[in-house]
This record gives C-alpha cells, sequence and structure tokens, in this order.
C-alpha cells in the first residue's frame, strides 16, 4: 500500500513544482527566457532555502518604503493643481493680472523645469543611489516652495516655480524605477497604481487647499508653504528606508543587497531573490543596449510608441484640465471651489476604475478607449464655449466635458504608469 502512496505524493509534488514554475515565468520578462533551464536546474536549491508555507512574502515589510517613494507624486499632482484656484489672486498680488503670457509662464515653468530635472534624473538615481536621488529631489521642492511663497515679483515666482520643477523632474521617474525594485513581484502592478493614486490624492490636496483663496488675502502663500512639509518629510523619511537592492548588487555590494532584501522580503526570501538578480544580472550582460540604438537601431520602435503615447497624453488637452479648470467653471457661471472639488472627486475615481479594468479589458482597449473619451469630451467643452449653445446647455457642456476629460486623461496615465512600472 505505500508505493501506490508514494507515487501519488510525487505526482503531487511533481505538479505543485510544475505550477509554481508557470507562475515564475510569467513574471519574468522576456530576456529571461532564455534562462528558464537554469532556473529549473537550481530549483531544487533555491526551494531549499526558501519557507514551504509562504510562497509569497509579506505585502507589509516593503509597503511603508513604497509609501514613502509616492510621496514624490503626491507632490507632483499637488505642484500641478496648486495654482489653479490661486493663479487669480496670484496675478492680482504680484501686478501681472490680465497679462496671459505671464499667467502662462507662471503654469508652465514648472513643467520646463520638470524637462530638466528629467534629463538628469536616470544619471543621478545610478550614480548616487535611489535613497539620495530622492532627497536631492526633494532638496529644490522645498527651496522652491519657499521662494514661491516669498515671491513678491513675477521673476521671484518664476525662479521658485522652475526650482519645484526641477525637483518633479527627478522624482517621479526615480519612483517608478524603485517601486519596480523594491516590491514583490505578486503586489507589484498594485505598487505601480499607487504611484498613481498619490498624484491624484496631491491634485485633490491643492484644489482644497486652494478653496479659500478667494476670502483670505495671501492664501495662495500658504498653499505653497504646505508643499514644502511633505518634500522634507520625503528627504528625512528616505533615510530609514531601504536602498534598492538592485543597485547595491550592481555597484558590487552583495552583502549589503542582501540586508536590504531582507528588510523588504523577510530572511526566509533572501537567498531565492539574490539568485533571481543573479539571472537578471547575467541577462543585462548579454543583452547590452547602446544608446545609439534608441534612436535607429532595433530598439527605436519601442522607444518612439512609448514617447508618442506619453506625449499624446499630454497634448491631448489635460494641462487645460488641471491649470484653467477654475476659469472655466467661473466663465460657465460654476462656482470654481465646488467645482474644483468635483474635479478632484472625478480624478481619483477615474484612477480606481482603470485599476479595477486594466487587466480585464487590456492595455490596448483601455488606451484607445480612453483616447476617443478625451476628444469626446474636448469636443463638448468647444461646443460650450461657442456662440451657437447658451444657457443651461453650455454650462453642462462645459462641466460635463471638463470631468470627462479629468476621467479620460486619468485612465490613460495610470494604464501608462502600470506598464512603465511593470515594464
Amino acid at each position: 500500500m505505500l508505493q501506490p502512496l508514494r507515487t501519488a505524493c510525487c505526482f503531487l509534488g511533481m505538479w505543485g513544482r510544475q505550477r509554481e514554475a508557470n507562475s515564475m515565468y510569467k513574471r519574468m520578462p522576456s530576456r529571461d527566457y532564455t534562462n528558464i533551464v537554469d532556473v529549473e536546474d537550481n530549483s531544487a536549491l533555491v526551494q531549499n532555502d526558501q519557507d514551504p508555507e509562504a510562497s509569497n512574502p509579506s505585502w507589509r515589510l516593503s509597503f511603508p518604503h513604497i509609501l514613502v517613494a509616492t510621496i514624490t507624486s503626491f507632490l507632483f499632482g499637488y505642484h500641478i493643481g496648486v495654482v489653479n484656484e490661486p493663479l487669480e489672486s496670484i496675478s492680482l498680488d504680484l501686478g501681472f493680472n490680465g497679462n496671459t503670457l505671464a499667467e502662462g509662464l507662471v503654469v508652465s515653468t514648472c513643467l520646463g523645469g520638470a524637462l530638466i530635472g528629467s534629463l538628469f534624473s536616470g544619471w543621478i538615481a545610478d550614480g548616487f543611489g535611489r535613497r539620495r536621488a530622492f532627497q536631492l529631489c526633494a532638496l529644490p521642492m522645498v527651496i522652491g516652495a519657499s521662494v514661491s511663497a516669498t515671491a513678491t515679483t513675477l521673476a521671484g515666482m518664476l525662479f521658485g516655480r522652475l526650482l519645484v520643477g526641477i525637483g518633479l523632474g527627478v522624482g517621479p521617474p526615480v519612483a517608478s524605477l524603485y517601486v519596480t525594485e523594491v516590491s514583490p513581484a505578486f503586489i507589484r502592478g498594485t505598487y505601480g497604481s499607487c504611484i498613481q493614486i498619490a498624484n491624484c490624492i496631491g491634485l485633490m490636496g491643492a484644489l482644497f487647499i486652494g478653496i479659500p483663496v478667494g476670502e483670505i488675502a495671501g492664501w495662495w502663500r500658504i498653499c505653497f508653504w504646505v508643499s514644502a512639509i511633505p518634500a522634507g518629510i520625503l528627504a528625512l523619511a528616505m533615510g530609514f528606508c531601504a536602498e534598492s537592492p538592485h543597485w547595491l548588487y550592481k555597484q558590487g555590494r552583495s552583502t549589503e543587497a542582501e540586508i536590504e532584501f531582507e528588510k523588504l522580503l523577510g530572511g526566509a526570501h533572501v537567498k531565492f531573490a539574490m539568485h533571481e538578480l543573479s539571472k537578471l544580472d547575467r541577462g543585462d550582460d548579454t543583452d547590452t543596449v547602446k544608446l545609439s540604438e534608441l534612436f535607429y537601431g532595433r530598439h527605436f520602435r519601442v522607444v518612439f510608441i512609448g514617447s508618442t503615447l506619453f506625449a499624446l497624453q499630454q497634448l491631448s488637452g489635460i494641462n487645460a484640465v488641471f491649470y484653467f479648470s477654475s476659469t472655466v467653471f467661473k466663465s460657465a457661471g460654476v462656482p470654481s471651489d465646488l467645482a474644483n472639488v468635483f474635479v478632484g472627486l472625478a480624478n481619483l475615481s477615474a484612477s480606481v476604475a482603470a485599476m479595477v479594468l486594466m487587466d480585464k479589458l487590456g492595455r490596448k482597449v483601455l488606451l484607445l478607449g480612453s483616447f476617443f473619451g478625451m476628444a469626446v469630451s474636448m469636443g463638448f467643452q468647444v461646443a460650450g464655449a461657442s456662440s451657437y449653445v447658451s444657457g443651461s446647455g453650455a454650462l453642462y457642456l462645459s462641466v460635463g466635458g471638463m470631468l470627462m476629460g479629468q476621467q479620460m486623461s486619468k485612465c490613460r496615465f495610470l494604464n501608462l504608469q502600470c506598464q512603465n512600472v511593470n515594464a
């Protein structure tokens, strides 16, 4: 009777290992499929170091580190919306009221700074480490927010916005990289979504804190001072967070990488994580990409498609929603404070909906649908602003198009962000 029982146990054990291997294959990047045989050959050694009762590490260990990293995305959303409601008050206090060029510069200088910061983001993250990169990006955000809050001229405001933008250009790309490198594979997609959720919360916070700006003189300065608080928290809290084990391993500091993996995953998963890291490192060595190939080589198509999608995200009209929704609502006769609350809620609800639909509908369907929805929403706003529609019709078209555009843009941006994190 023992022989049939042993045969059945062996069969069940082989079946369990096959399921585990299949799930591991699904999580592996395409460049690592060539190493599947090596993984199977060493699976027995790896399994001896794993806790058989815990197939996945606890998400609670890595979550605090992810939470601190997403402060950069919170700040990005906050600084996008911080001038939305106070822009009129800022222009009155600084003496450029009615100058649309100056108002546009106050809005866009932050994005210009982000362009500059993003050019150096990868170099800073690779040269100084992920934690130090977060701290370095927090410094110009604290200084820039202080300069903007104390500005008495347009030049001072623009200089502060430029400094903030440089920090914003460095931070979010490092956050996406950090989340990818410190999060367990089974929850990486959810953590990637947290980046965009933090962005939405930051935008909502900016819209809410800007509500009293019409009643309290100088309240717009408080709006800028508030943003220095999370930036300071980011710089301090990162001193207690784990460094990326991937970066440490690349620097030849394997012992420190094991220590960081123990903080993030638990001791039972350290050797398996180091084994996977060594496999990825060998894959990187065999798949070296030259910079020139990104522009005209074999990787040009992927780079072009990814860059174009992000460019279309910005050119689709969402910046008008972020920065000038208060102006649009006032022209339509809607109280901007109440309307901006609905903008924030639409922003957050769209992100949650996209998280749910992303894996069910697929990335391509969600992208195409959101671009089409954005085109429809812009059409509604154009119709509402035209002379052919008046009264309540113009009101519904303007407000409805604004809220719809907010939702479509967030669905699309979350999709692109999660693709970037899971790449």
